[in-house]
């Protein structure tokens, strides 16, 4: 294992722990980076660094001996991230994961839900142009789809256990990329773990892919009943994004959202030559085990 130090930046949010609980769990020596006013607190065995992502100059030393960074920021501000990657080319850190872990950004340059995230987009551009300049410097991006047990819990997902109901966009038979937590913290460690394969690509991962209709299912047959389904469409979701996205109401974004991953056709499901599962040797997980320990839950 070439990689060995890790940094979580961002280690704090709910990918955060995930990651670090993966990473730590695979055998990486990891260390998480906190912004210097947060107050989270971590197992004992993680070195914690308070650092200014703002400045290449707090980022530089707390950098030196680390192998990899993977971010998982909450930003989506073009350029937040340009300082940290500038100090890890600087610090001579190998490898470079950002924060991407939702739909693929690298096929949405022009639509609308594209203009929400130029941040992601423009870091891998950056990133694209650092590697280039810098050969011992690489980076990978990664597409996770939906977190799907997270989304379970708080309903992005279309599911409500209290109230057994549901919202099912178009016909609900449309596979749709998504990953537990756990498993996307996984595919990090298999991405370090496997080095050479990995370099300078952006892939996409998902684990379990669903459709609405089979969460449906699921979720009928565990509680013996029928739940309440109302049905939406994913044109009225669009224009309603863009509605709001003229007037600079970003809230568009769950609305864009929807229509790219639940309308009919989209074809975006991490399986076969759209997913890199294999290629890092990750297992599956299941869809009925997830929707049962939440309905548990």
């Amino acid at each position: 294992m070439t990689i060995k130090n890790v940094v979580v930046a961002g280690g704090s949010g709910n990918l955060g722990k995930a990651v670090v609980k993966e990473l730590h769990k695979a055998g990486y020596e990891v260390t998480v980076f906190t912004r210097e006013d947060s107050a989270s607190t971590f197992p004992s065995e993680v070195p914690v660094r308070k650092v200014d992502y703002g400045s290449v100059e707090s980022l530089k030393p707390a950098l030196e001996a680390q192998d990899a960074v993977v971010s998982t920021l909450a930003t989506v501000a073009v350029g937040s991230q340009n300082p940290l990657i500038d100090a890890a080319v600087e610090a001579g850190v190998k490898r470079f994961i950002p924060s991407e872990f939702g739909i693929n950004t690298r096929i949405i340059e022009g639509t609308a839900i594209g203009q929400l995230l130029q941040g992601k987009i423009k870091t891998v551009d950056y990133l694209e142009e650092k590697s280039k300049a810098n050969p011992g410097f690489t980076w990978t991006g990664v597409s996770s789809g939906l977190f799907f047990d997270w989304g379970l819990e708080y309903g992005s997902i279309g599911f409500n256990k209290s109230t057994k109901t549901a919202t099912i966009y178009d016909s609900g038979n449309e596979v749709v990329q998504a990953s537990n937590l756990g498993f996307i913290g996984r595919a990090i460690a298999a991405i370090l773990a496997n080095e050479d394969k990995t370099a300078n690509k952006y892939l996409s991962i998902g684990s379990p892919n669903f459709s609405q209709n089979e969460v449906l299912e699921f979720v009928e047959r565990e509680t013996g009943g029928k739940w309440e389904v109302q049905r939406a469409s994913t044109a009225d979701e669009g224009r309603i994004g863009l509605e709001k996205l003229s007037k600079g109401d970003y809230s568009a974004f769950r609305n864009l959202l929807r229509e790219h991953i639940f309308k009919d056709g989209a074809g975006l499901s991490a399986k076969g030559d759209n997913s890199a599962n294999g290629l890092l040797g990750l297992q599956e997980e299941s869809l009925e085990n997830t929707i049962k320990a939440w309905l548990r839950g």
